[in-house]
Formats: C-alpha cells, structure tokens, sequence
C-alpha cells in the first residue's frame, strides 16, 4: 500500500492527535472520544442513462469513523479517521463525491477508487484565546469547513481556519488548499484541486431577533499548468486556470436550523462572481486528446437562490424555491449544496438526490413538503424542474454521466435543448438514543447518536439529453448510523 508523502504527513499527525488527546481528555467532563459505524446499501440505475456501459451499483459498505477530541485552557484538538470496506463502490460519505467519481472506477490512472480503504477525515488544532467571545476559535489543519446553504463550503480540506460565533454575530476568515485525498486509495487530487488556493471569509449578523444579512466573499487563484499544444491530454491534466472571486449577499430567518418554530421562514442569496479563466482547447487524435491551444477570457457571471417554508403545525411544513446560475457561473468547488433547507434535521441535496446539479447553466425550481414528529422522525419529500439557461452551453458537474450522439458528433447534451428534466425525492430517518457529543464537533459529526435513514431520488431526463436516453434513473440509499 504506497503512500504520498501529504498521506504519510497527515496520517502521522492525526495519530500524533490521537495519542495526545487523552491526556488532554482527561481536563474534560464532556465525552472525548467515540466510535460512529456506519453501514450504507446504494442501489443505482443507471447514472449512464443506458448510453454505455457501466453506471449501475447494488452493493453495501460498513464505514468506521474513530475520532477523539480534547481541550486544555484555550487549546483544542480533534482527529478522525475512517476504515471503508464495501461489496462495490458505494457512497459511504455523503461530502466525498463531489471528487470521487466512480465512472473513474475502471481508468488505470492514480484516481482509481477501491471498495475498501483507509482515510484520514480530519485532524487540526485549535486556539481560542483571542478573544474573550466564546464562539471564537482559530484551527489549523485539516477540518470541517461548512456554512449553511452548503453552496459556497462544505468539505473537509487543509486550512487556518478563524470562527467566530455568538449569538448576535457570525464570522468566518481562512485560507485553505488541498494537498492529499489522504486516502490510500486515491494518491492523485482531482484536476480542478491542484494548485488551487482558496481565500475566504464572511460575516453575518442579527438585523432583528432571528432575522440575519449577510456578506460574503471567496477568491481562487489555480496557478496550475496547462498542456502545451500538441500534447497528449488525459483524465487527470487540468482543463482550465485563472483568478476567480465571488461577492455574495445573503439574508434568512434562521431558516436552516430545525429547531425553530417560525411560522414563516425564508432565504435569499445573490453572487456576483467576476475574474479571468484560461480554458484548454484540444482534439481528437487517434482516440486520444491533444491539446490545440488555449481560450483566455474574463468572467463576469452571478446566480442567486431563493426559497419561502410555511409552518402548517407543530410537524408539518411547506414551501419552494428557486435557484439559476448563468451561463459561465460556475460555484467554488468546495460546495456540497446539502442542506436543511426542507426544515428537517435531515440534509438534503438542493439539486437533487439524483442528478446533483451544480448551478452552473442551471435553473431549478422547487417544491417540497416536510413533516417531523418531535425528535424521532423526519421526512421530505421533494420535487425538481429543472433546465439550462443557456440551451448551447454545457452545465456544470452532475450525477449523470450519458453521452448521446448528436449529428455524429458525442456530446453530453443536445445543442439547444434547454429541458434536463424532472426529479421526485424522498428522506426519511427516525432517530434513536439522542445522545450528546461536545459542541465543538458540531461541523464535524452531521448527525445524533443514532439513526436510519432512506434517501431515494428517481430523475426523469429531459429533452437535452436526447430520445437514446432511458426514461428514468434513480439513486437509492438505506443509512445506518450508530455512535458509540
């Protein structure tokens, strides 16, 4: 089993953690250390909409998560690994696939997932000393970063990290880059990961009880390489380059938190988002890619999204929402857009369960309806229209992987068809032994003691990827979930 040196790096450091935090448990009353087991059945069909071969997965996987946590005075630190070993590759962590796609299952390059592997998650230190807020910590290492609607951070990535949040301001400032997958498995990052910095930082606060207005900004700067004309490209090069910043406004009535009882919730976002992109050309040769040359340019795209729930009752709840990003828009590529915004304690996918757009050249309208009784259960049920803005234009990264044949030339999708079709969603979890973990885990374990939870989306393709398409395709998962 070969190693990368950021793996051997972050695995020594994570059992450097583990090793030191007793110690530094023992200064706690709080639980300090634990166990989350997590078993997962994925059924899948077909993510390729019948246009090759491949794109089905029926299989199971246990997911162990060890973590310790310990603090003295205003010193912290926190570590969890992960052991995975499954009957197929499957989705056992719902933040990893945004850079781990299976329909890589079958290349030979350093990208190739296996059924089973070992991972660090996280492992960093904190401080927080400087302030006297109690909301307030600087963390360096790797860590959680997330905020709410899940569209701008949600990933687990290197980074110096400053939080700051009380109860009538939020502040995040950080700077972070991705070095290793820190898996045994994956020993290459994703092309769009390589040296790619990522600034950022947002602020938040209370206008009126419940009421929050937001700034916020992120800026990327890829200094990676492109290919030179005539060379061969594969998988793993980079396609595209540059300096990229968004500029975001947002307002809610604390809608992403479930345990309010507005009768009334509501969010809204708009993002600018400005900047240079060097894009590569290339053609095909021999079956292979060769790079042609480059299109350099500037960027100036924005997208916005917004949503309404209303509290029917005490369980419950109904609403909509809107989502569009413009043609050359593209998101920060540390988004996960889970979130809680059906009023659940459930994340849910924004985009759907199924085709997990990105809001690039995307337009989603939605409806849904949740229901919760007291702590026990919740459920959602959710539907999705969704197309292109720009009906020339590709949209951003998917679940779906079809290919169609568009006057004999391969495309993803039927030039000038805006329509991508149709999703019906559902999740549904009860929940058991409502336990309590230490508040500064809060960003790096998602869910209570214990739970199972159904999560099902069933697409129905639109007119854009064209007659040779299947009807429909779903993703199925059954969770389980129990810490000890």
């Amino acid at each position: 089993m070969k190693l990368n040196p950021w793996m051997k790096a972050g695995v020594g450091l994570g059992f450097t953690l583990i090793w030191s935090c007793p110690t530094l448990a023992a200064m706690n009353a709080e639980k300090n250390f634990g166990l989350e087991v997590k078993v997962t059945g994925q059924s899948e069909d077909d993510r390729d909409l019948g246009t090759r071969a491949g794109g089905d997965v029926n299989g199971a996987g246990l997911d162990l998560r060890p973590w310790v946590y310990g603090g003295r005075g205003n010193w912290s630190a926190f570590a969890m690994g992960q052991a995975v070993a499954a009957t197929d590759i499957i989705e056992t962590d719902t933040l990893r696939q945004s850079t781990v796609d299976r329909s890589q299952a079958n290349s030979s390059d350093n990208r190739k997932p296996d059924k089973s592997y070992l991972a660090m998650r996280e492992f960093w230190i904190g401080y927080s000393g400087l302030t006297q807020y109690p909301g307030e910590q600087l963390r360096l290492g790797r860590q959680r970063l997330r905020n709410d609607d899940g569209m701008w951070r949600d990933t687990h990535i290197e980074a110096l990290n400053w939080i700051f949040d009380t109860s009538l301001l939020r502040a995040n400032l950080g700077v972070a880059e991705r070095f290793s997958e820190y898996r045994t498995d994956l020993t290459e990052l994703a092309p769009d990961d390589k040296d790619r910095l990522h600034v950022y930082g947002d602020v938040a606060t209370q206008w009126q009880p419940g009421h929050w207005v937001g700034l916020r900004a992120h800026h990327s700067h890829d200094s990676g390489k492109l290919a030179n004309p005539g060379e061969t490209v594969d998988a793993q090069d980079k396609t595209q380059t540059g300096d990229l910043t968004w500029l975001g406004l947002e307002a809610n009535s604390d809608a992403y938190n479930f345990r309010n009882t507005n009768t009334l919730n509501y969010w809204g976002s708009v993002t600018w988002l400005t900047g240079n992109r060097d894009s590569l050309d290339t053609t095909t040769v021999n079956d292979e890619q060769v790079a042609t040359g480059k299109q350099s340019g500037d960027v100036n795209a924005w997208a916005t999204d917004l949503g309404i729930r209303w509290r029917l009752d005490a369980n419950w709840q109904i609403g909509g929402a809107y989502a569009r990003g413009s043609g050359n828009y593209e998101q920060t590529g540390l988004e996960s857009n889970r979130s809680n915004f059906t009023g659940t304690r459930s994340r849910v996918r924004r985009f759907g369960e199924a085709l997990r757009g990105e809001l690039e050249n995307l337009q989603s309208a939605t409806l849904f309806t949740s229901w919760q009784l007291q702590g026990d259960y919740d459920a959602s049920l959710i539907y999705h229209k969704f197309w292109r803005v720009d009906g020339d234009q590709n949209i951003g990264g998917s679940g779906i992987n079809a290919v169609v044949e568009d006057n004999g030339i391969n495309r993803p999708l039927i030039q000038g068809e805006k329509d991508l079709g149709q999703e019906m969603d559902l999740v549904v979890t009860q929940y058991f032994k409502q336990g309590l973990l230490p508040a500064a885990l809060s960003q790096s374990i998602d869910e209570p003691s214990a739970l199972v939870r159904l999560r099902v989306g069933i697409f129905k393709p639109g007119d854009a990827y064209g007659k040779e398409a299947d009807s429909y395709m779903h993703r199925a998962f059954v969770d389980v979930v129990w810490q000890f």
